[in-house]
């Protein structure tokens, strides 16, 4: 008795294939998140934009210390019981937490946070000595 084996050369690339398909496709609502964030400098100051849609003013804790400054919070999944099921949930909920480095050019005793539309932007002020200056140069004509 004899018996063919038929060896397939894609197997392991069609096993990653797989695996990941079902990675992107499943629900994000047990993994970790963490709100995308972006950083403008201008003149006068570093500002700092998160978005944070959904999470409660409550649960937000701006912190600056050892020239780190840390945003920490939590959007909450809240079941509604009038829901009979979910066909699918796909953002994230649970803790947060981003840190970022300070630049020694900040003004950490004045750092203001502002709230609205469910985008933090916290301003991060520049100290005097660091701010640009502009500075005339008189030109003397030296040819008399």
């Amino acid at each position: 008795m004899s018996t063919s084996v038929t060896l397939d050369p894609f197997q392991g690339l069609r096993h990653f294939e797989d695996a990941m398909t079902r990675l992107m496709s499943e629900p994000r609502a047990s993994r970790p998140w963490s709100p995308a964030v972006d950083i403008i400098e201008n003149a006068d100051a570093l500002v700092l934009k998160a978005d944070l849609p959904e999470v409660k003013i409550e649960d937000i804790d701006i912190r600056v210390e050892n020239q780190t400054l840390t945003l920490r919070g939590q959007r909450r999944f809240e079941k509604d019981d009038a829901v009979k099921g979910y066909h699918r949930i796909e953002r994230s909920y649970g803790e947060f937490v981003r840190s970022f480095s300070v630049p020694s050019t900040v003004d950490t005793e004045n750092v203001q946070a502002d709230y609205k539309n469910g985008v933090l932007t916290i301003t991060l002020p520049k100290k005097e000595a660091a701010k640009p200056r502009q500075v005339k140069v008189a030109v003397h004509n030296s040819e008399n």
